[in-house]
């Protein structure tokens, strides 16, 4: 598989504390509670890690916490369906291991591990990267989970650009298995093998990406999803999948693929691919975000359980 890099390295548990400060788990830190943020600090304490989940308030985090107990207690169902006893304390254990936080810059100082999942937007992620590169350990790794912005540019807020990577998750993080790494020319080897590390640690297969727009996956799906916005735009409609692009994009966010677009077209404006399209930007202005919102290129039903289900198509042109 292009881009495995499993192949030739030790087993997780032989390089469990070989490139942390401390021996055992590392200490990781979260930086967010909602969306993927809370699903990361999530499976990142269900395989052993001690975890801070850090937010802008109280409220923010405390629906968080009931967030993963909920998702918790729907998995050990499944998971101990024979032994409920067990399952419940897994659920117990993997909470006790999550404490929170409305302070990144007080707890990033005994943490061996900084995963980012803030807002995609340049400015805001340097600004957090520069004020707690000023508090975190001389040993601490940044790392960022945006799925459209170049890492370099991120690191660059910070003097330990050695120490600074993208680790990029995918939804439903504790379903998903895949996580992209990406190195940038500056990311060390020591660093760049630790964060394999944590990625093999929480059950995942991590695979090596370039530092180049959308990384992989990204890099091959948006122009799928664009060509389609093209084609929709055009009169075309209808390809049969059992999940299209236009219900791909209402659960992605169209406001996330349209700051990835937007983002791609301000480092080359030139590429057609990367022009702004009329329907996503319309869904946008008027705050129709996809799923998460109960309409973007799809109306969909509050009550319902999944996205194939309950929805109906809105024509934007």
């Amino acid at each position: 598989m292009p881009g495995d890099i499993t192949q030739g390295l030790s087993t997780t548990t032989e390089l469990h504390g070989r490139y942390w400060r401390m021996e055992g788990y590392p200490h990781v830190t979260v930086i967010r509670g909602r969306a993927d943020g809370c699903r990361i600090a999530q499976v990142a304490a269900a395989s052993g890690h001690t975890v801070v989940l850090v937010d802008q308030t109280e409220d923010i985090l405390a629906k968080s916490k009931n967030s993963i107990e909920e998702n918790l207690r729907k998995m050990s169902k499944k998971k101990f369906a024979e032994n409920p006893k067990a399952g419940d304390e897994f659920v117990e254990k993997t909470l006790s291991s999550i404490s929170t936080c409305t302070d990144a810059a007080s707890v990033v100082h005994s943490t061996d591990l900084v995963v980012e999942a803030i807002v995609e937007n340049l400015k805001v992620k340097n600004k957090l990267f520069q004020r707690l590169d000023k508090f975190a350990a001389e040993h601490t790794i940044f790392a960022s989970n945006t799925s459209s912005l170049q890492i370099t540019s991120i690191a660059n807020a910070t003097t330990r650009q050695d120490r600074f990577a993208g680790l990029h998750f995918f939804n439903p993080v504790p379903l998903m298995k895949l996580v992209e790494v990406i190195k940038t020319p500056m990311t060390s080897q020591k660093t760049f093998e630790s964060l394999v590390d944590f990625s093999k640690a929480l059950g995942k297969h991590p695979v090596s990406c370039k530092d180049t727009p959308g990384f992989m996956v990204h890099h091959l799906l948006v122009p799928y999803l664009v060509k389609a916005i093209r084609m929709h735009e055009g009169g075309d409609l209808g390809a049969g999948y059992p999940m299209g692009p236009f219900e791909l994009l209402d659960y992605v966010g169209l406001d996330t693929t349209k700051f990835i677009l937007d983002g791609w077209h301000e480092m080359d404006a030139k590429n057609p691919l990367f022009q702004p399209s009329t329907s996503p930007n319309k869904l946008v202005a008027e705050k129709k975000l996809g799923k998460k919102t109960g309409e973007g290129y799809y109306k969909y039903k509050r009550c319902t359980a999944s996205l194939a289900s309950g929805r109906s198509f809105v024509s934007v042109l």
